[in-house]
């Protein structure tokens, strides 16, 4: 492995190194060596790091192990891949603030697929919102559409699950590190993904779930895909993030129209309303992007 991925490695555990400094610092110097040269005033002076978060950074970076922190993860099956490596997600690269280095389970050249579609709602469904996943999904499953979604319970878990139920394949992208799935109760799922599907997070493995990591991990979700479709959201949900994420990632938003007194609707019915395409069909969602490869418009 060269030096440069060693490197970025070993600076994605440290607590005060964000995603965003390590691309920065991937841009100024493509080799990674600035972090060895640069003196505590200039990370203050052109990075915004204080000289007490660089003396953190510095003590972490000298304690950490490459090769035992590589055998830890191996044992689990945990592999990571970087943003200049030809592995990483062709369409990730194109949003704004990609991961720099993704860990992950499973079968990573899923990401490269052409025909990938996120499918995100709420985390408690109706059985209105269960049947529209299975009747969207079905279809696209059967034309070898891969099923990207987070993993949450509810619309996320059902998608994950449709996808493996019809002989698809899926991909789930995490909030927290590889060794902390959540919710738990989909561990048994998770397990299930490692064989033929993949599993993504954007932090090391140790990283537990955070609040703010579940909107991040957003940007990735809509990122890898062509396409976000919303299946029942409330006007206040994260599901509206990602789905504005991915309008702000030039990607189509579909939504599930659903009953003007049903509180589940509201959000994706209110996305329709702000230019979402209808969706009642999975063949529309195909058809849409049939259009788009042959340069025509609606």
């Amino acid at each position: 492995m060269d030096i440069v991925t060693k490197r970025l490695f070993l600076l994605s555990h440290c607590r005060n190194m964000s995603n965003q400094l390590l691309n920065k610092l991937l841009q100024v110097d493509s080799t990674l060596n600035i972090i060895y040269t640069l003196k505590d005033y200039e990370w203050e002076l052109y990075f915004n790091l204080s000289r007490e978060k660089v003396k953190t950074m510095k003590q972490e970076l000298n304690s950490f192990h490459f090769e035992s922190l590589c055998q830890k993860y191996n044992e689990q099956n945990i592999l990571f891949v970087a943003i200049y490596d030809e592995k990483y997600p062709r369409l990730l690269k194109e949003i704004p603030d990609p991961p720099p280095l993704l860990y992950y389970k499973g079968d990573i050249s899923l990401a490269q697929h052409r025909q990938l579609i996120s499918v995100v709602g709420t985390r408690y469904p109706t059985q209105y919102g269960k049947s529209a996943l299975e009747h969207l999904l079905k279809p696209l499953i059967k034309e070898n559409w891969i099923i990207v979604s987070g993993m949450a319970k509810g619309i996320d878990t059902l998608a994950h699950e449709s996808a493996i139920l019809h002989n698809g394949k899926t991909i789930a992208v995490i909030a927290g590190g590889l060794f902390h799935i959540y919710p738990k109760q989909n561990i048994s799922l998770a397990n299930k993904m490692i064989a033929s599907h993949l599993i993504l997070s954007e932090h090391p493995p140790t990283t537990p779930p955070q609040k703010w990591h579940f909107p991040m991990r957003n940007r990735i979700i809509s990122g890898l895909s062509v396409g976000t479709i919303i299946i029942q959201a409330k006007k206040r949900s994260g599901s509206l993030i990602t789905a504005n994420q991915a309008l702000e990632q030039n990607r189509e938003v579909f939504a599930v129209p659903g009953s003007i007194f049903d509180e589940h609707s509201s959000g994706t019915n209110e996305l329709i309303q702000s230019g979402a395409k209808l969706v009642q069909d999975g063949t529309h969602i195909m058809e849409e992007f049939r259009y788009k490869e042959n340069g025509l418009t609606r």
